[in-house]
């Protein structure tokens, strides 16, 4: 099989189609058009952040520095020259893993002011075209709703469509962290929806948060929604291979090493991994540090690019669900050339624990209320295994 005739097979596959038809040079070209640029470099400022010497220190780069090290730069820095630095580079401080975690909300608040100010004036420019305007409208609002009062944005990139990462609690006490990774189209306009909002990253990370107190309402918990990587857009050629994926997965085993600087957890963050966010999750699980287990869980998964959970390394202990209505499980779990993400994580060969999702619907279903799939993810969460249901055995 030809692998121009397989990769239209495959992306079909992911439209919940068993064959795809080709379309001709038309379709080709749709296709093309919906893969997305991967961001890998450190925020604008970077530059002039790193070219900044007005502390007599060098301050860490953005690029290279790891947690720990920035983590100290601004523990010796004046309180100064650290409001001062942040005020000038807010889009830095805000997207530096190990910084102070108060610092980077505010950091953060500042960058998406900014950015709200900017796209209100594109939607008063006359001289753009109506569709323009109105795509700087929606960004200005997007902007406008992570200003409310109380949220606390960790992260913010405006590049692109919008990267965007938020904690729900207070991660700097608490005593259970998870990390959600979203899959396809979650961004910043895709980021909190109003409409249905178990589709978007925050309302699956406010579900986990509010079903983790309800089981354990004396444990201090946090959950950060993480849309720190360019997803792929609806279910195009990004969504068959591992492209975006190995571009963001440095970026979550920076934001891990960043927790470690910031809070003091019981153990290491659980993450978890919905549909593409597992690609990404399987990328970095064999450069997750070794000295505790993380608990991985994957859910509505197309694979985690490896053929059983053993190549994922020991750091990681992988949890695996899909529901029976779940389109992802018409996806072909194989990769040939590049293509595909390799086996099912659900399997029993794949050796993952089995975790019921019994009550879910659909691709997006995991997190509504009265689901076994719901109860479960808070039990791991808290490290309750005890209290894991798992799907009843087949004879």
């Amino acid at each position: 099989m030809q692998r121009r005739k397989l990769k239209r097979i495959l992306i079909g596959a992911f439209a919940g189609c068993a064959v795809l038809v080709d379309a001709g040079a038309a379709a080709a070209q749709a296709a093309a058009a919906n893969e997305q640029v991967a961001i890998a470099t450190p925020p604008t400022g970077s530059a002039a952040w790193v070219s900044d010497h007005s502390t007599g220190h060098p301050l860490p780069d953005p690029a290279t520095a790891d947690a720990a090290t920035v983590a100290a730069f601004f523990a010796a820095l004046d309180p100064a020259d650290t409001e001062r630095l942040t005020a000038a580079y807010p889009l830095v401080v805000g997207n530096l893993d190990g910084a102070p975690l108060a610092l980077r909300y505010h950091a953060n608040r500042i960058s998406i002011a900014a950015e709200r100010d900017r796209a209100r004036a594109r939607a008063a420019d006359h001289n753009l075209n109506a569709s323009a305007r109105a795509l700087a409208t929606a960004r200005a609002d997007d902007s406008e709703h992570l200003l409310a009062e109380g949220r606390q944005i960790l992260a913010f990139d405006p590049r692109g469509r919008g990267l965007v990462s938020e904690v729900y609690g207070d991660l700097a006490a608490a005593q259970r962290v998870s990390v959600l990774v979203p899959g396809s189209d979650a961004d910043l306009g895709h980021f909190d929806q109003a409409v249905d909002p178990l589709r978007s990253p925050a309302g699956m990370a406010r579900a986990l948060l509010a079903e983790e107190r309800r089981q354990a309402p004396g444990t201090r918990t946090a959950v950060i929604a993480w849309t720190g990587y360019v997803t792929p857009s609806g279910l195009g050629p990004d969504a068959v291979t591992a492209r975006l994926a190995d571009v963001a997965a440095p970026r979550l085993l920076r934001l891990l090493a960043g927790l470690k600087e910031t809070g003091h957890p019981d153990g290491p963050p659980a993450l978890f991994c919905h549909s593409y966010g597992s690609v990404v999750c399987g990328t970095a699980a064999p450069r997750i540090d070794e000295g505790g287990t993380t608990d991985m869980v994957v859910f509505g998964s197309p694979g985690m690019g490896v053929e059983s959970a053993a190549e994922l390394g020991r750091g990681v202990e992988v949890w695996a669900t899909r529901n029976r209505t779940d389109w992802i499980g018409n996806v072909p779990y194989l990769e040939v050339g590049g293509l595909g993400h390799g086996a099912d994580p659900t399997s029993t060969a794949f050796g993952a624990m089995d975790v019921s999702s019994t009550g879910a619907e659909g691709h997006n279903g995991y997190f509504a209320p009265g689901t076994a799939s719901l109860h479960n993810f808070g039990a791991i969460a808290l490290g309750r295994y005890d209290s894991v249901s798992h799907p009843p055995t087949v004879a």
